[in-house]
This record gives structure tokens, sequence and C-alpha cells, in this order.
């Protein structure tokens, strides 16, 4: 079993991946927004170079196909358990956060029970798709998070009344709240859209994959 680079690339993808939830347990906020956003963007830049690179290198290998989908649930599993969690539980993000989990977890069900046959449920287009657009979702979600608490910061001390004055351009914007305060909003609408389209495309492919797999679950 040879560690090439593609499976290198691999394996630190999944080692990043409950490093996304540790920043938050070893870093205050906003810095731990900001590692954790480098770091799973960092991450899922490497899903795109693994493959590329194992195919490039003819280096593709029995130990890469089965590291890979799992760096890639554990990814998103753990950046939508952080996110959730620190969401207030919005039905916003809990919603599609639960679509996406279940599909997860049926689909690896269905691969445990068929086995052998297991090759029929393949990683299809649609499937990748669906994977980058979770992990757009989850770094537009991050960057949310960067830009809240950037405000909050620099609004800290500063009463309702001056607050809503300086949104409304009745006071000179010192801190930089507007920017701030538009880059969360536009973040966080952009982020929960994007989680949505891919909750809907997870559906989808967790569908297709019951579809194939129906006829061996027939007694």
């Amino acid at each position: 079993m040879m560690m090439t680079v593609p499976n290198f690339l691999t394996v630190l993808r999944l080692l990043a991946a409950p490093g996304v939830a540790l920043m938050f347990l070893y870093f205050s906020r906003p810095a731990a927004d900001w590692f954790a956003l480098i770091l799973f963007v960092l991450a899922a830049i490497t899903d795109w170079f693994d493959g590329y690179l194992a195919r490039a290198w003819k280096q593709e290998s029995k130990l890469g196909a089965m590291l890979d989908p799992i760096a890639d649930k554990a990814m998103v599993v753990i950046a939508l358990m952080v996110i959730v969690g620190y969401s207030s539980m919005s039905p916003w993000l809990v919603l599609p956060a639960t679509f996406i989990l279940f599909r997860e977890v049926f689909v690896s069900g269905l691969r445990e029970f068929l086995g052998d046959t297991a090759g029929t449920l393949k990683v299809t287009p649609l499937a990748k798709w669906k994977t980058t657009l979770q992990m757009v979702a989850i770094a537009v979600l991050f960057a949310q998070g960067v830009f809240e608490h950037y405000l909050g910061m620099s609004a800290m001390g500063m009463s309702p009344e001056i607050f809503q004055d300086v949104m409304m351009g009745n006071e000179e914007d010192l801190q930089g709240l507007w920017w701030k305060h538009a880059g969360m909003v536009w973040t966080g609408n952009a982020g929960i859209i994007l989680l949505w389209l891919a909750a809907f495309l997870t559906l989808i492919t967790g569908w297709d994959y019951f579809r194939k797999a129906a006829p061996f679950l027939k007694d």
C-alpha cells in the first residue's frame, strides 16, 4: 500500500475534518471562524487536486478510492455540525443540514448492505456537483461568521440608537459598520440558498442510489 502524493492529500483532508471543529475549541471568535474557513477551503481544494493528480500521474489506488469519499463526507458532516451548533438552531440551516446528513447515512448504509455489489452505486457526476455545492455553501457560511463577529466587535459598547443612525447614514460610519453588516447579510443569505440547493441535489442523488440498489433489495 504505497502512500502516493494524491493519497497523502486525501489523508490530509481527512485529518482536516476534525480540525475544523477543533478551531472553535482552542480559539476565540472571529479567529476561529477565520482558521476554520481557511482550513476548510484548503481541504476542499485538495479534493480536486488529489483526483486530478491521481489520474494525471496514473496513481489511482484502492486506498484513495476508499478514503476520498470518506474524507468528503467527514468534512461536510463536521462542518455542518459546527455551523448549525453556532447558529442557535436556525431552521433555515437545520432543515437542509438534516437532509444532507440523512442522505449520507442512508447511502452509506446501502453500500454496507450491498457489500460486493456496492459497485452499482458508483459516484455520479451529479453527486460530484452535490459535493462541490455543499463545500461552497459551507465556506460561504463560515465567511458569514467572520463578518458577523467583526461587526459585533465594531459595534461593541454602541447603543442601538447610534447603531441604527450609522446604518441609516445619519451618523458617520467610522467603524465600517455598513460594509461589515452588508457582508454578513449577503454571505448569510447566499450560504443558505446554496445549502438548500445542495440539499436538493443531495435528495435527488440519494433517490438515484436507492433506485439503483432496489433490484438487490428484493427477496
